[in-house]
């Protein structure tokens, strides 16, 4: 979905008639049941076939409607739901083939330099990518320590979200931003916010868990310095397929491009022992279940978006730092991507300078850092949260509810965005 840009009077030319209100409704229900539904009814979420089937009740009647009124849009959104998809679960697959395992000595200055090595990783490999590879040899390293939650819970603030936004590898939003027509090297531009959230963020950690390390019990730092095993890795090779991904995604377009990205993932498929997958701990799980949720999302956001387009000028949302809020703060609670677009469209039906694709440089880069950053303010902000809380409680970990997480993430986190907002916006 390409969009022209915006204009001074009314929506940008050959948009025609605004959708009924009512064609929206399918996409807030979409959103709301992935908000609402993991905490009301979780066992019944968990089955990837019920989501399917949700996605299915409410895509169905807006792809009818859509197919009625121009079938070029439906064409076009099924070709970007298929890239996005293809992407992902290149990224799964390749870094699924990677194992890196060991246990150093568990002390502020190595949990710290796992979290700065997953940030630099997240924006190559993506947020998913980077917490699969990254959280197990930090949970080894950890398992002798008593105090461990503060650093998983960490390891989600900058690995799982923050890391992510330097590359439209990085998270999903971003690589919806480089569909809808954002420069694949535009995001290098946001290299001063990630450095100075992440130097904010490592700084606390490292002073939080400095604190921590001195109230270990004695026998407990005795049993970390006793068990020391080296870092191993293992399917290094896969790291040339996550070149060639990364690489086909800046320079190539559909369909050579997802035809790269699908050689990458027969290639690790045929050359990683089942030994390292079974060591991860992988599965399909994962990556079905969001292929499943967007395409409910992508089926049921155009006339949404249509309607934001047409009615911008009526929310109130102007300036760069409200952007920054109200898309971070919907990222909060429902899911990143789809709360991107809905704000990426907004702004295009703004009468904004046009100078990336369609809408003020400013804006775009407000909108960019509100997804992105915002995402770890709870467990629902973005996909890899739940994971990283999932595979921790797995490995012994402690980790608190869904408002005990927030406890932990509103006193560090929005003071940080607050500084990124007199700062930067």
């Amino acid at each position: 979905m390409t969009f022209a840009p915006a204009v001074a009077d009314g929506p940008p030319p050959g948009m025609g008639e605004s959708p009924p209100l009512l064609w929206a409704l399918p996409f807030l229900l979409m959103i709301s049941a992935m908000a609402v539904l993991p905490q009301v009814f979780p066992r019944w979420w968990e089955r990837n076939l019920n989501k399917f089937l949700i996605s299915l009740i409410l895509a169905t009647p807006v792809s009818i409607y859509t197919l009625g009124k121009d079938p070029y849009v439906l064409r076009e959104t099924s070709a970007e739901f298929l890239s996005f998809i293809v992407l992902l679960a290149s990224l799964y697959v390749v870094t699924g083939g990677i194992l890196l395992t060991g246990d150093l000595r568990a002390t502020p200055q190595t949990n710290a330099a796992f979290l700065a090595g997953g940030a630099l990783l997240a924006s190559l490999i993506g947020t998913t990518g980077a917490s699969l590879l990254m959280l197990r040899p930090l949970l080894q390293t950890n398992q002798e320590r008593v105090h461990r939650s503060h650093t998983v819970i960490f390891f989600i603030f900058i690995v799982s979200n923050i890391g992510g936004c330097l590359t439209p590898l990085g998270d999903p939003p971003l690589f919806l931003g480089y569909l809808e027509g954002v420069p694949f090297p535009w995001t290098l531009r946001l290299f001063p916010e990630w450095l100075s959230v992440l130097g904010v963020l490592l700084a606390v950690y490292f002073a939080w868990d400095t604190i921590l390390f001195r109230r270990e019990p004695i026998a407990a730092l005795e049993r970390d310095k006793l068990l020391v095993e080296p870092l191993r890795l293992a399917g290094g090779y896969n790291f040339l397929l996550l070149l060639a991904i990364l690489l086909s995604v800046a320079f190539l377009r559909a369909p050579a491009r997802e035809a790269v990205l699908l050689t990458a993932v027969a290639l690790c498929l045929r050359l990683t022992p089942a030994a390292i997958r079974r060591a991860n701990r992988f599965t399909y799980h994962p990556i079905i279940e969001v292929a499943v949720l967007f395409l409910g999302i992508f089926l049921t956001m155009g006339p949404a978006l249509d309607i934001l387009r047409h009615h911008a000028h009526d929310l109130g949302v102007h300036q760069p730092w409200q952007f920054f809020w109200a898309t971070g703060g919907l990222s909060s609670f429902l899911d990143n991507a789809p709360t991107y677009l809905v704000f990426l469209n907004l702004a295009r039906g703004l009468s904004l300078p046009n100078e990336v694709a369609g809408m003020s440089d400013a804006v775009l880069r407000a909108i960019s850092l509100g997804a992105v950053f915002m995402g770890a303010n709870t467990y629902i902000g973005n996909a890899p949260n739940l994971m990283v809380r999932s595979v921790a409680e797995e490995g012994g970990v402690k980790m608190p509810s869904f408002f005990g997480y927030m406890g932990y993430s509103l006193p560090v986190l929005i003071p940080t965005f607050v500084g990124v907002t007199l700062l930067f916006l």
